[in-house]
């Protein structure tokens, strides 16, 4: 080492090769990645995890949701069949998935908030109109498309339903929190196809 620092030609070429280790070590993260490969997902998790987790606090200030966030965005690499073609387009694509979710939640809360705001100037009138014909039709047709679910699916998304949070719904059942997001995933995405045509109101519901 001190014959490094005494030359300074041979420091710069130590450096270079340094660096062609580390940028073969995250080509062949990314092929795993791609592969699909278990080791993968927990290197995935150490690389990147805490740092995401802080990045997503930018913008939401809940802890754990923002952990959630994080969480979901892995399981979706896992599930997704695109690849990757670098790892700095992968980490690019890592921060902006974040931020979006981010973004898009923080919309819905307004959305909520800007309604809550409507019924409180608007109360209900006790003589049913269009709006309350409809509200009713979409609960109807939740619950029938949340019956039409796989068992286990439908029972987590049920609980989730009653306002238990992830880790409650996995120690209830005794299953893993992964199993818990994959399921509830696989439930919202099922039933956002066949409520779609709602628009609107079935998100405000859901």
């Amino acid at each position: 080492m001190n014959s490094l620092l005494s030359n300074p030609l041979k420091s710069i070429i130590f450096v270079f090769h340094w660096q062609l280790r580390m940028k073969t070590k995250e080509e062949i993260f990314i092929e795993q990645i791609n592969l699909k490969r278990r080791e993968a997902y927990h290197e995935l998790f150490r690389r990147f995890y805490r740092s995401l987790v802080i990045f997503a606090l930018k913008y939401i200030d809940e802890q754990g949701e923002a952990e959630d966030i994080v969480q979901e965005l892995f399981v979706s690499v896992w599930e997704k069949e695109e690849k990757f073609m670098s790892y700095a387009s992968f980490r690019v694509f890592l921060y902006n998935a974040v931020r979006n979710t981010c973004l898009n939640r923080i919309k819905h809360k307004k959305v909520e908030e800007k309604y809550a705001a409507y019924r409180q100037l608007h109360p209900e009138n006790p003589e049913l109109d269009d709006y309350d014909i409809m509200e009713e039709e979409i609960y109807r047709g939740l619950f029938k498309t949340i019956d039409e679910l796989p068992p286990r699916c439908k029972e987590i998304f049920l609980l989730h339903l009653d306002g238990k949070k992830n880790e409650e719904i996995a120690a209830q059942l005794k299953i893993t929190l992964l199993t818990v997001k994959t399921q509830k995933k696989k439930a919202l995405r099922y039933i956002r196809e066949k409520m779609q045509d709602f628009g609107l109101l079935y998100i405000l519901l859901i």
